[in-house]
């Protein structure tokens, strides 16, 4: 009973969900339900996402992430680069554990970082950063974020054509948080001494675990880059993660993969509508970028691409927009709510500065890096 409660909870408090299966119900009055509806759903992706999403948190379970993080923190002394170590953590890790296992990951450990060594005063520049850094890290790779990985399924891109696409916006992104760290309060302030015995990361997993889900990973990959079927990546991962640690197979993001299928009914109900199909259709062509910026501050970039992929005629200018489309507002992209939710429940005082700095840098990266669409 307990459980039930806290998934009703779970699934209460996400509001894309909820929206999703609303718009997902209402569609059914004008389609009616029947066996084309399971057409809709693009099975493959979704096996993909969730395949991906057990290994990294059995990554996670075994404290990877936060060695590597607590390994390279060894290594600074200066306010300006322990910033950098947490921002491009951030931009690096996310482009194969996606932005939001990034930011689940990071940014709390960052929190930590910067309370032990007393430099709050970096606290919500280095938190906004890391969730841009997240945000645009991860375009670099189609497994990087959840409209990656459905745009490189359903275009049938290969994987030089993707990287090749994206790599100019995520130099350029590289170069800017590179700048924005010379931006930093004390940046060159010495940290405060740490004691031998500092560790924000306090045991490691079982190395034998790593090297099993190292593995998956690797089969994970081989799966986006259809050398092997989905279903047999499903069956490989569900096999030996139930017998490594069973418990790990219950923390997928469910809740997300539930928001994709209530999406997938509802965009694939609309394009069965003539009408609508034909005026979303004179909307989008021809002005994907744009079209999905815009969509992005609204109702954030996942459910942006797939209300618009079955409307466009350039599938390239879709995948940049609902990209870049990640910044602006708190919710164009829903990874930046797990930074913003990890920060005020420590610094509750701070919401509106915290508000105030990420709209500004969210902002200015988002003008940047559309002029640089336009102009090349």
């Amino acid at each position: 009973m307990k459980i039930l409660t806290k998934i009703f909870r779970k699934i209460k408090s996400d509001p894309v969900l909820i929206a999703a299966w609303i718009l997902a119900i209402i569609s059914a009055f004008f389609v009616h339900p029947g066996k084309e509806y399971i057409k809709y759903i693009d099975f493959r992706s979704l096996g993909i996402l969730w395949g991906l999403m057990v290994v990294v948190q059995g990554f996670r379970e075994n404290s990877v992430f936060e060695k590597i993080g607590e390994a390279l923190l060894k290594r600074v002394s200066k306010g300006w680069q322990v910033a950098a170590a947490l921002i491009f953590i951030c931009f690096i890790s996310s482009m194969f554990i996606t932005n939001d296992v990034a930011l689940i990951t990071f940014v709390p450990f960052a929190l930590m970082t910067l309370h032990n060594c007393k430099r709050e005063d970096m606290m919500i520049p280095v938190i906004v950063l890391q969730t841009v850094a997240a945000n645009l890290g991860s375009m670099m790779t189609p497994i990087g974020n959840p409209q990656n990985l459905y745009l490189y399924g359903i275009t049938g891109m290969g994987i030089k054509e993707f990287v090749s696409c994206m790599l100019p916006y995520t130099v350029l992104a590289a170069l800017m948080l590179g700048i924005s760290i010379f931006f930093l309060p004390g940046k060159d302030k010495k940290l405060e001494d740490r004691t031998e015995d500092y560790n924000i990361v306090k045991g490691f997993g079982s190395t034998l675990q790593v090297v099993i889900y190292s593995v998956l990973f690797a089969v994970a990959l081989l799966t986006v880059l259809r050398i092997i079927p989905f279903w047999l990546m499903l069956l490989v991962i569900f096999i030996t993660v139930a017998v490594l640690d069973g418990k790990i197979l219950l923390r997928a993001d469910y809740i997300l993969l539930l928001t994709f299928i209530g999406f997938f009914i509802f965009t694939g109900n609309m394009g069965k509508i003539g009408s609508v199909r034909n005026i979303l259709q004179s909307i989008v062509q021809g002005r994907e970028f744009v079209t999905a910026i815009v969509t992005s501050q609204f109702i954030s970039n996942v459910p942006a691409t797939l209300l618009l992929s079955d409307y466009v005629s350039d599938y390239r200018e879709l995948l940049i927009g609902v990209n870049v489309g990640g910044l602006g507002t708190l919710i164009a992209s829903m990874a930046s709510l797990i930074s913003f939710k990890a920060y005020t429940n420590d610094y509750k005082d701070k919401t509106g500065k915290y508000i105030l700095l990420f709209t500004a840098v969210n902002f200015l990266f988002l003008v940047v890096l559309s002029l640089f669409h336009i102009i090349f």
